[in-house]
């Protein structure tokens, strides 16, 4: 009897020494996960940018070309404005910004407008869009700054 408890103890006790060294191991292993997962998430913070801060510099180059030209007319400087333009807006769309500029007569949205005024504007629905102050920007359906508009009077 007293041999049987002896083997018995002997094979609880190698038993509780693997599972404390798999415990042991596991949390070894974790730890690692939790760290090689904390440098990839500094990583990613840190150069998160890159890409975006790549795509403006043409806008950059083209901006700093046209100071760079001494004389010019009214008509050229527009042309490069207009050109330069399209550069930026070309780079924000390539990184899902987009604007928000709701037409006269849209519905009010609070999660996407700021009501900077209320007028009253005859003929038209109660809580709508009169007039786009400054157009407002979406990132990948987030809200990165609402517009800016004038809005009708409730009834």
């Amino acid at each position: 009897m007293q041999t049987n408890q002896a083997l018995e103890l002997a094979r609880l006790q190698a038993q509780n020494a693997e599972l404390a060294e798999q415990y042991l191991r596991s949390k070894a292993e974790m730890e690692n996960l939790r760290r090689r997962t904390d440098d990839e998430v500094s990583k990613v913070r840190k150069f998160a940018v890159e890409a975006f801060a790549e795509s403006l510099l043409p806008v950059l180059d083209s901006l700093e070309a046209g100071l760079a030209v001494q004389e010019a007319t009214a008509q050229q400087i527009r042309q490069g404005a207009e050109a330069t333009l399209l550069q930026l807006q070309s780079a924000l769309a390539r990184h899902k910004v987009q604007p928000i500029a709701p037409e006269a007569g849209k519905r009010f949205d609070p999660h996407q407008h700021q009501a900077i005024g209320v007028v009253a504007a005859p003929g038209q629905e109660p809580n709508t869009v009169v007039a786009v102050l400054q157009k407002g920007y979406l990132i990948a359906e987030r809200v990165l700054r609402p517009a800016m508009v004038t809005v009708t009077a409730p009834k």
